[in-house]
């Protein structure tokens, strides 16, 4: 018999995990505030639930990939009390290490177990199974959860066994991936207004130390203008105050974040909200680039 999992948010990178679990042989029952977001795990074989409560009914492992630590615990303060007994909440929605201790304290009401299991990784690796996993929590917990987990995953950085840490790390790595995107756009906005191609500035760093596949892959982007959302603007910036919080918290100096938050503040007022982050760089350049 196979193993029920709860999908709660199948959006750009729910619907990806989602697919890689039905792929993969797991029971999936899935629910989303935009039903129609549903549909094509439907067609593949899930089963849409009406409610937070429905999705979780029967499931040994419940899977958030909701937007922030608000929405997370209005959602699943009408799921907790339908819980199997011994079901285990994967939260891997971005919330930051206070927002998965105020989730935990939700958990423990009910008492559920909730291991922290944030990813890195956007759209493109959610559909392919190629994300990487960060883990924190109680072990039995965890081992109830992996195969569920590798299902998404090509590796997992376990962290320890205090939920919070694995959410502190991802947003360590995001701090990596939104610096060196606002990075990257600055660059190649330079390059340009001195004289060269901004595609001569991802020439230069190519296959040399200081070369990154990411920048690239977002350089790209950013030189066709177009931006299909793989991590959107407003989830970036929703990221970008967790992580100016929580350095500040730590009574770590937040300069860079706060500057490249700017950036990216800039990008969403100038209507690239929705937009993939690679989008910064229409911030960073003058209304008459021609690229």
């Amino acid at each position: 018999m196979s193993t029920t999992v709860a999908v709660l948010g199948t959006g750009i990178m729910g619907s990806g995990m989602a697919a890689n679990l039905l792929a993969q042989g797991f029971d999936v029952q899935v629910w989303n505030r935009t039903r129609d977001k549903t549909r094509p795990l439907v067609e593949a074989g899930a089963r849409a639930a009406a409610s937070p409560a429905e999705a979780v009914e029967g499931a040994e492992v419940v899977l958030t990939v909701l937007f922030d630590e608000g929405v997370t615990a209005q959602v699943m303060e009408r799921a907790l009390p339908s819980f199997s007994p011994g079901a285990v909440w994967a939260q891997a929605g971005t919330v930051g290490p206070k927002g998965t201790a105020d989730l935990v304290r939700l958990a423990a009401q009910h008492g559920v177990h909730l291991i922290d299991t944030p990813v890195l990784g956007t759209k493109g690796p959610a559909e392919q199974g190629e994300l990487v996993v960060l883990t924190a929590g109680e072990e039995t917990a965890l081992s109830t959860a992996r195969p569920a987990l590798e299902a998404f995953s090509s590796r997992e950085v376990h962290v320890g066994t205090e939920p919070g840490r694995a959410s502190g790390l991802k947003l360590a790595c995001n701090a990596w991936v939104t610096t060196l995107t606002a990075g990257v756009a600055q660059s190649m906005a330079m390059a340009r207004a001195m004289g060269a191609e901004p595609r001569q500035f991802l020439e230069a760093i190519s296959g040399g130390p200081l070369d990154a596949e990411y920048a690239h892959l977002k350089g790209e982007a950013m030189l066709s203008g177009e931006y299909p959302p793989s991590f959107p603007v407003h989830g970036a910036l929703k990221d970008l105050d967790l992580m100016v919080a929580s350095t500040r918290g730590h009574g770590i100096a937040s300069g860079v974040l706060e500057g490249v938050r700017v950036q990216f503040k800039a990008a969403e007022l100038s209507g690239h909200r929705d937009d993939d982050i690679a989008a910064v760089f229409e911030a960073v350049t003058p209304d008459d680039d021609t690229r």
